[in-house]
């Protein structure tokens, strides 16, 4: 049994949000909310751009704010479901991304053939 890497909290909650997205009605509602940008939605406008309505996209934006990629806000009578945490997200994509090519052979990893440095075609 090999021993921990001193990432292995980063990766389990990568694989917690991760696990959160993998519901198509959940990336749904968070596209929805990236689109509407910083000031949110209600959860009833939330609930008609997505069709996802009641109890279904309650649990469903309960999932995401644990995740922290979504809060919301009671504003006054309605509640607000503010757009994803950028930098959440970033943070989540980056450290994914951040280890590309750490193993690389320097022969075989040249910008022409590598995953993310070649040229955009």
């Amino acid at each position: 049994m090999s021993a921990p890497h001193s990432d292995d909290i980063s990766i389990a909650e990568a694989a917690s949000t991760f696990a959160a997205l993998g519901s198509e009605q959940r990336l749904t509602v968070l596209r929805a909310l990236v689109r509407a940008g910083p000031k949110g939605l209600t959860i009833g406008t939330l609930g008609e751009r997505t069709g996802i309505t009641g109890a279904t996209l309650t649990h469903h934006m309960k999932i995401l704010a644990a995740t922290k990629l979504v809060t919301q806000e009671r504003h006054g009578r309605s509640i607000v479901c503010i757009a994803a945490d950028y930098d959440e997200l970033e943070g989540l994509l980056s450290a994914l991304l951040s280890e590309c090519c750490a193993d690389c052979d320097a022969d075989t990893c040249t910008p022409e053939a590598h995953c993310h440095e070649g040229p955009v075609s």
